[in-house]
């Protein structure tokens, strides 16, 4: 029997080093090095990303020569092929030029091209990730209420941009004898609550901002508001990603001195 399944401290580790093993793997957030809006290379030539790209309505077009290395589905491409958006890991992307894997990204309407670089210099110089031991104080239970209908707000993320987060519902819970709420996003496919929320060790002893994944909720709403688990947003990875920042009334009023920090050494100066 796992241990990890009656002792909530060794499951957190085991938690702990997959998160850790996830996030350094060749094309895990770590890799990527660049995301090249479409809009920002008229002529369709991304020099980062070799071929010549094209919006095509709902669809992104590539053209490539012989000459620029790209293959499709593991063997060389040489020709025109229309692409969706990506919707899975990058590690599955169809496209490759040398190592690098080239993920086609669309965002209300605005395509991009993004390069995930197993070889890349923030992959390189990681040296681990700054994480709080379980706390089983931080474990709280919680209670969803959906909004009935689905509410889209817009945030600034971290590129400047202001862009829309559709939420689905509140998550209320108690702290020191307080109530607090998040307003969640939930899962399309399975029904599985997400947010991003500040705290007062943003920007401190922790990145400026995180993400909590609580899971599903019961038929009644119940939820268990783990911020053990807590996570760092892709961009405290690297900086090409385009997270947002907390909607309004997502920073919490106090510490949470919980789960993943920041990075560890040169990457988290700053965070």
């Amino acid at each position: 029997m796992n241990d990890d399944a009656h002792d909530p401290h060794a499951a957190w580790r085991t938690w702990h080093e997959h998160r850790v093993a996830t996030v350094s793997a060749p094309y895990g957030p770590l890799a990527l090095t660049g995301t090249f809006w479409l809009a920002d290379f008229p002529d369709g030539r991304i020099p980062a990303a070799p071929g010549n790209w094209r919006a095509a309505g709902d669809a992104m077009e590539l053209s490539a020569a012989p000459s620029d290395g790209i293959a499709l589905d593991g063997k060389p491409f040489a020709g025109e092929a229309i692409l969706a958006a990506d919707e899975g890991p990058p590690a599955r992307s169809r496209l490759t030029a040398g190592e690098a894997r080239l993920v086609v990204l669309r965002r209300e309407g605005e395509w991009a091209v993004r390069v995930f670089d197993p070889g890349s210099p923030a992959r390189a110089a990681f040296a681990g990730i700054e994480a709080t031991p379980y706390d089983p104080g931080f474990r709280l239970p919680g209670r969803f209420r959906p909004y009935g209908e689905d509410r889209t707000v817009r945030v600034e993320t971290v590129d400047g941009r202001a862009r829309g987060l559709d939420l689905g519902g509140e998550l209320s819970f108690v702290h020191a004898g307080a109530e607090h709420t998040l307003q969640m996003a939930v899962d399309e496919d399975d029904g599985s609550l997400w947010a991003v929320f500040g705290d007062a060790t943003g920007g401190r002893s922790s990145y400026r901002f995180r993400f909590l994944r609580p899971g599903v909720p019961d038929a009644e709403g119940a939820v268990d508001v783990d911020f053990n688990r807590a996570v760092l947003p892709p961009c405290a990875f690297a900086d090409h990603f385009i997270c947002p920042f907390p909607p309004p009334g997502n920073t919490l009023p106090f510490e949470v001195a919980a789960g993943e920090r920041r990075l560890k050494d040169a990457l988290a100066t700053g965070n």
